[in-house]
């Protein structure tokens, strides 16, 4: 037994069963919003492409092996998104201008703009949401949230490495 934030005694193993089930909510409600999110861009995307072109936006351009690392997800599944995103007018291929034989993907001006529309209304949302919260607790939850997700990256990472040493 440890002593947790509020300063009670935290049985470890009972915290680690907690994290796993709450972890597990978030994870079903975050693909939930991902497939209403996605649909808002257009209706004819699914839950993948919100979080693909979110990426792009974020840290594009980028080459499609890159978006395939970083979204953890199938090779298949990314180049599926990026063909629907392209025909829609809401991503575009140019040439990657460290190497002409490749392609790098970005946000078009369209995606730009309803990726932005969508966001401003999440954010609202969630100020909505969490009103009643003081500011410094949405900022630790937002700090504890990036070390979770640096952790998750880092075994990514190493899992990758992994798998290429096979």
């Amino acid at each position: 037994m440890t002593a947790g934030h509020s300063g009670r005694a935290v049985d470890a193993h009972e915290a680690y069963v907690h994290l796993e089930r709450e972890i597990g909510l978030l994870l079903r409600r975050s693909r939930a919003i991902s497939d209403r999110l996605s649909r808002e861009l257009h209706p004819d995307l699914d839950g993948a492409a919100y979080g693909l072109l979110a990426l792009l936006q974020d840290l594009g351009p980028l080459r499609a092996t890159e978006l395939v690392l970083r979204l953890g997800l199938d090779k298949s599944t990314v180049s599926r998104q990026i063909t629907s995103l392209v025909a829609l007018g809401l991503v575009t291929r140019e040439a990657d201008p460290a190497d002409g034989r490749a392609q790098v993907l970005r946000t078009s001006e369209e995606g730009a703009s309803r990726l932005t529309r969508i966001r401003a209304a999440r954010r609202a949302r969630w100020e909505a949401d969490l009103a009643d919260w003081p500011a410094a607790d949405v900022a630790t939850l937002a700090d504890l949230l990036g070390r979770l997700n640096r952790v998750g990256e880092a075994r990514d990472a190493a899992d990758g490495e992994e798998s290429a040493t096979r």
